[in-house]
């Protein structure tokens, strides 16, 4: 099955409702595991990073009600209310 950058977006979306949370290390390794590598890149500074095009997906759908949180990896609500 060939899966989309919104197919992954939306599973990244899926679990940060479920938990509350979503580390950028759990999900690299998750969407490598079951969507492909190909959604996958070393960044500028040498760190396994997440596809653009799936974190502009992943952001449509959250609509900016997620914040990343840049000194602990990981994306969480910005409030008390799920989207």
């Amino acid at each position: 099955m060939e899966f989309s950058a919104e197919d992954v977006a939306a599973w990244m979306f899926g679990e940060l409702r479920n938990a509350g949370v979503l580390y950028q290390a759990a999900a690299i390794e998750h969407i490598k595991a079951h969507f492909g590598e190909r959604f996958v890149y070393v960044n500028e500074n040498g760190n396994a990073s997440i596809d653009k095009e799936v974190k502009k997906a992943f952001k449509k759908l959250h609509g900016g009600k997620a914040a990343w949180d840049r000194d602990a990896f990981y994306w969480g609500w910005t409030s008390a209310i799920k989207a």
